[in-house]
């Protein structure tokens, strides 16, 4: 008899955290379509954040990063006491508002949709600043930074000036910066050392070897772990966030993509973040309540006291 194949559904609930956390950065689901279908079944929003209560997930920060999902993301937050946000142009969006088209280095040429013919890069980030100073619980700007994977080298320089009008951003409201940085530490660093980083600096799925995080240990720049932390081939990965300071440290699903093992493969939301965090409490060598009770602590100096005072 052959082997039995994997279920390649949404993963069962794991036990519940020793204490509350915060997913530090998602994708919520702004309309059904947006929900992995999987074995015929959406797991919708509702479910989603019940699940995530469940575990111990008690409040989560959605990422809105291109201008047809701001105002949608405003209003999530409105309807969700445990939802916040970060608001931004994410770097392969900034190329496109400059009407950079090309091939680009994962083998995809990446068209134009009507945002982006309708909004200079000014004006999309002009549009962030409004949305941002319009919503109560818009807690970061982001993401934002530079990703030479899914963008040309045509788009690069879109990428920087959109990176450092960001900074820019986040400094002038006073906020956290959420940066994605893919195969782009040189000149994240760089760039983020010439601009001045903000007070609070995050490096969201943080995808530096151990030698990035001893410059985040120095400058005093937070890592967001997430997912691939988890994965068997990581060991690099590992091998960082131990050089990473406690005092630093923060986690993240990057729902609904980076699902942690041993459900990688499947689709993910903001309850699997049980699994990371426990496999970062066995790289740290804390325990699971010592280790929650830190990224709590963690999470209100970043983002302030409103997202982890809720039960």
């Amino acid at each position: 008899m052959g082997k039995s194949r994997r279920r390649r559904g949404w993963p069962d609930l794991p036990s519940s955290l020793a204490g509350k956390i915060v997913d530090n950065h998602t994708h919520l689901p702004l309309w059904e379509e947006q929900i992995p279908l999987v074995e015929g079944l959406r797991l919708s929003l509702d479910e989603q954040l019940e699940r995530a209560k469940t575990v111990g997930v008690s409040a989560l920060i959605t990422s809105g990063c291109q201008i047809d999902e701001l105002a949608p993301t405003v209003r999530l937050t409105e309807q969700h006491p445990q939802v916040f946000c970060a608001l931004a142009i994410h770097p392969n969006e900034a190329a496109l508002h400059a009407k950079v088209v090309a091939k680009a280095p994962d083998g995809q040429t990446y068209s134009l949709k009507p945002w982006h013919e309708n909004y200079s890069l000014e004006q999309a980030i002009a549009e962030v600043y409004e949305q941002v100073k319009g919503c109560d619980k818009a807690v970061a700007i982001g993401e934002s930074g530079l990703d030479y994977f899914r963008t040309s080298a045509q788009g690069k320089s879109a990428q920087q000036q959109a990176f450092r009008m960001h900074i820019s951003l986040a400094k002038e409201l006073n906020l956290p910066l959420q940066i994605h940085d893919r195969e782009a530490h040189a000149d994240t660093i760089r760039i983020l050392m010439e601009e001045g980083a903000p007070e609070r600096t995050v490096f969201h799925c943080f995808s530096g070897d151990k030698e990035m995080a001893q410059v985040l240990a120095e400058q005093g720049w937070y890592a967001s772990i997430a997912g691939p932390v988890t994965y068997n081939a990581n060991e690099w990965q590992r091998d960082a966030a131990r050089k990473i300071p406690a005092s630093l440290l923060l986690v993240e699903t990057d729902a609904p993509y980076l699902t942690p093992h041993p459900h990688r493969g499947q689709p993910n939301a903001s309850y699997m973040l049980a699994w990371t965090v426990r496999k970062l409490a066995e790289i740290t060598d804390k325990s699971e309540p010592e280790l929650v009770s830190q990224l709590l602590s963690n999470t209100r100096e970043v983002y302030g006291q409103a997202v982890t005072a809720l039960d």
